[in-house]
C-alpha cells in the first residue's frame, strides 16, 4: 500500500512539473540537433516518467552514460530506428537494413558524439551537486522524445534519463478551485423521459390512426421517469395546463374493436417516451435532491409510442383528466385503415359457332384471373403479428 502512495505521489509531482520539461528540454535537443547534424531531424517530448521498463519494451536501444560528477550519471538511449536516422543523417542513406547489432565502430563514435555533444547543451539546466560524500538518492527522470526524419518520414525513439537530484523544475501551482459547480448549471445533458405504459389489444394497436388520443393508465401528470445513460429518476413535475385536452372516457372506450380472433384479443404494453431531451445539469442537480422541476420546454418535443420497444406511432402529449395521452400525428406501423371492397371481375366467355367443352370453359376462366394480386379477395390489412414477443401471460 505504501509503494502505491509513493507511486501516486510521484506522479502527482510530475504533473506538475511537465510545463517545466516541456519548455526547457525540446528547444535545446533541437538546437543541439540542428547544429550537429544540420536541419531535417525533429524531435518531440512525448512524455516524461520515472519507469524505464513502459519505455523500452520490445525494442533495442544504444545505451551512452556520460559521467556528470563522482555521484551522478546522464544516460541517453537510442531505439535502433532513431540510431538508423542519425546515421543516415550523418553518413548518407545506406542501402541495406540497418541492424543494431551489426553497429561498426566509426558509427558507435558518430553516435556518442552526438550524445556529449546534447549533454554540453542541456547541462545548463542542472544544479551543482550537493557537497555529500556518498550519494544517498538514485531516483531518475526519464525524458521520452519522439525522433522524425522529415523526409522520409521514419521515426524512432530518444530517452534521456536525469538524476531528480540535479534538478529544479518549476511547478504548476493551482490558487484554488477554478470552476463552481454553479458555473455549469446552464450547460445541457441529453435525457429520455418516459411518460408512462398502458395495455392495448393488438386489434387496437393494428387499427390505430391519426389524431387517436391513447391515454396511459399508470401516468401521472405530476410525475415521469427521467433516464440517463444506467441512470433512472422519477421526476416530479409542474404539469402544462395548456395542454389539457377535453376527452370523454365513455366514447372513449366505445370505440375499442372488439374481435373474435385470438390474435387480435392479445394484449401487449404500449409505452410513450420523449425523443431525446435537453435539459440543464441545474434541473438535473434539482431533480437529484427531490425538487419539483418545472420543465416547461420538454413539451415541444415529440413523444414516440412503441410495442416491445418497436416504435409504431410518434404525436403530442396532452393531459387527459389526470393522466397523460399522446395525439398521434404520425403512424409508423401500417394497417390504419382497411382497403375498400373489390369484386374480381371474371368475363364470360364470348358465344362462338364451334361447342367448347367443361374442360376449355374453365381453364379461360382461370387464366382471367390477374396473378400479381393474390390477395386481392382478402378484406383486412395484413398485420406482421411476429413483429412483437408475446409472452404467456398476454395471450
Amino acid at each position: 500500500m505504501s509503494t502505491q502512495n509513493a507511486n501516486i505521489k510521484d506522479y502527482s509531482e510530475l504533473y506538475a512539473q511537465y510545463n517545466w520539461f516541456s519548455n526547457e528540454y525540446p528547444s535545446l535537443l533541437q538546437e543541439a540537433s540542428d547544429e550537429f547534424f544540420l536541419q531535417g531531424l525533429r524531435f518531440s517530448l512525448l512524455g516524461i516518467s520515472k519507469n524505464i521498463n513502459t519505455l523500452i519494451d520490445k525494442d533495442s536501444y544504444f545505451v551512452t552514460k556520460v559521467r556528470i560528477d563522482k555521484q551522478y550519471d546522464m544516460f541517453f538511449r537510442a531505439s535502433e530506428s532513431a540510431i538508423s536516422i542519425l546515421l543516415d543523417k550523418g553518413l548518407g542513406k545506406s542501402g541495406k537494413k540497418f541492424d543494431l547489432n551489426k553497429l561498426t565502430d566509426l558509427e558507435a563514435k558518430i553516435i556518442t558524439a552526438f550524445n556529449d555533444f546534447v549533454y554540453n547543451s542541456i547541462s545548463q539546466l542542472l544544479n551543482p551537486a550537493p557537497p555529500t560524500l556518498k550519494r544517498a538518492n538514485f531516483d531518475v527522470i526519464h525524458l521520452t522524445f519522439v525522433l522524425t526524419d522529415e523526409n522520409s518520414i521514419s521515426s524512432g525513439k530518444f530517452i534521456i534519463t536525469l538524476p531528480e537530484m540535479l534538478l529544479s523544475p518549476e511547478v504548476v501551482t493551482s490558487s484554488g478551485d477554478k470552476f463552481s459547480e454553479n458555473d455549469f448549471a446552464s450547460s445541457t445533458v441529453d435525457v429520455s423521459l418516459k411518460v408512462g405504459t398502458t395495455r392495448f389489444k393488438l386489434i387496437d394497436v393494428k387499427n390505430i390512426g391519426i389524431d387517436d388520443i391513447v391515454v396511459f393508465d399508470d401516468s401521472d401528470i405530476h410525475h415521469m421517469v427521467l433516464k440517463f445513460k444506467d441512470y433512472e429518476q422519477n421526476v416530479k413535475l409542474n404539469p402544462n395546463l395548456g395542454l389539457v385536452e377535453p376527452f370523454d372516457n365513455d366514447e372513449g372506450d366505445s370505440t375499442m374493436t372488439d374481435s373474435t380472433n385470438l390474435w387480435d384479443s392479445i394484449e401487449v404494453e404500449m409505452s410513450a417516451q420523449f425523443d431525446t431531451v435537453k435539459i440543464t445539469l441545474g434541473e438535473l442537480k434539482n431533480i437529484e435532491r427531490g425538487l419539483v422541476v418545472d420543465l416547461t420546454s420538454i413539451y415541444d418535443n415529440r413523444v414516440t409510442l412503441s410495442v416491445e420497444d418497436k416504435p409504431i406511432a410518434k404525436g403530442e402529449l396532452v393531459i387527459v383528466n389526470d393522466r397523460y395521452g399522446v395525439k398521434i400525428d404520425e403512424v409508423i406501423v401500417a394497417g390504419t385503415s382497411q382497403p375498400e371492397e373489390q369484386t374480381l371481375q371474371v368475363e364470360e366467355p364470348a358465344e362462338e359457332t364451334e361447342q367448347q367443352n367443361d374442360e376449355e370453359f374453365e381453364q379461360e376462366n382461370i387464366e382471367e384471373v390477374p396473378e400479381d394480386n393474390p390477395e386481392e379477395n382478402n378484406d383486412e390489412d395484413e398485420f406482421d403479428y411476429s413483429d412483437f414477443e408475446l409472452e404467456d401471460e398476454d395471450i
